[in-house]
């Protein structure tokens, strides 16, 4: 593989990027931003050009001129909903990021960020006497949209389930998998189990995600810090109590529940050590954990009627031999589990970008209506 890729990956305290050269990782590197210099800025999207220039200086540090990267991948922010692949960053997507039409995040500024950094790259590049031809790119956006018809059906029709999921790290781990046993990817019918903050499920067939939940919105499997799918009168109950906002619920239902609800902390490395130490409750927890993703793992095979090659189990809480061997002794009998610790975003960037620069991907156009 030929050129030099820049990932960019934009989270809510920090900026992670990648570079590679010729297929080959130089570094990654975790970007941190001060709580001192983040309250500068009156919103997330306010950050865009302090986290550029970080990016920017940073590589100038390390001695990499601008005019030498050649495409810059970006991790997709909350767009509308679009199929899974690669998409150019164009006027229409940065007017969704800038607008944050469906929910504001930090992940948003990845996109407008990459395109800032490749106008300036072509600008290094006229400069250098080289070709003005970086572009950016964004891939498998969270919000893709590819769910069989029937899975789109909630129990109220103004309630209809969407998807939003760890689609990037997801799709590269069926692709690793495939690599890994010699199987070609678009045969595989594959459920990716991604724990980390949150918790995504999603069901692999013929290269798209045809089935999964809404990580992000207050569904599927509890997580580190996302309480999942909740009983509905009781959380009725907590709506109308006049005790909390709207936005109070909002954050108690994702970002302060699951584990941080229970114990006050989104790290089970904590919650581990509590089980290890004779604490029946963590314990108990942990179990429950594994059972909440082993069920969902479980009613997702029911879309293929069972018939599923690999399951798949990732993240940063995958990194648990302990809480993999539960989850799997609960789902193996639906098929063979592999386990593929930690959050390989900025690889999964970094191989789309290859695979456009090789010609090997279709670079779709981004229109900003559903289902692109």
């Amino acid at each position: 593989m030929q050129g030099r890729v820049l990932a960019i990956n934009t989270g809510s305290t920090s900026t992670k990027i990648g570079y590679s050269a010729d297929g080959n990782m130089v570094f990654e590197q975790n970007l941190v931003h001060s709580v001192s210099d983040l309250s500068r800025y009156s919103s997330v999207m306010a950050q865009d050009l302090m986290r550029k220039d970080a990016i920017t200086d940073f590589l100038s540090e390390k001695g990499i001129p601008l005019s030498d990267i050649d495409i810059v991948m970006a991790r997709a922010g909350l767009i509308t909903p679009v199929e899974t692949g690669v998409y150019e960053v164009n006027a229409a997507m940065r007017r969704a990021l800038v607008e944050s039409r469906n929910g504001v995040h930090a992940c948003n500024l990845s996109g407008l960020i990459a395109d800032e950094i490749a106008w300036e790259i072509n600008e290094a590049r006229r400069a250098a006497g080289k070709p003005a031809s970086c572009r950016a790119y964004i891939a498998d956006a969270a919000m893709a949209d590819e769910m069989l018809p029937e899975a789109k059906v909630g129990g109220l029709p103004e309630f209809p389930r969407r998807a939003l999921c760890h689609a990037l790290n997801s799709r590269a781990m069926v692709r690793r998998y495939a690599r890994d046993h010699g199987t070609d990817y678009m045969s595989l019918t594959a459920i990716v189990a991604h724990m980390g903050g949150g918790t995504s499920v999603t069901l692999h067939r013929g290269g798209k995600i045809i089935d999964t939940n809404d990580a992000h919105g207050g569904d599927g499997p509890l997580s580190a810090e996302r309480a999942g799918t909740v009983p509905g009168f009781p959380l009725v109950e907590m709506c109308f109590s006049g005790k909390m906002t709207k936005e109070q619920v909002k954050k108690r239902l994702v970002g302060g529940g699951g584990a941080v609800a229970w114990f006050g902390t989104n790290d089970f490395r904590e919650i581990l050590k509590m089980a290890s130490s004779g604490d029946r409750k963590a314990a108990t927890f942990i179990d429950g954990y594994c059972l909440s993703v082993a069920k969902y793992i479980a009613g997702l095979s029911a879309d293929v009627c069972g018939k599923v090659d690999a399951i798949i189990l990732t993240g940063g809480i995958a990194h648990s031999a302990a809480m993999m061997s539960a989850i799997a002794d609960r789902i193996s009998f639906i098929a063979p589990v592999a386990v593929y610790p930690g959050e390989n975003e900025l690889e999964s960037l970094a191989d789309n970008g290859y695979r456009v620069l090789s010609g090997e991907f279709d670079v779709k156009t981004y229109s900003g209506s559903e289902g692109d």
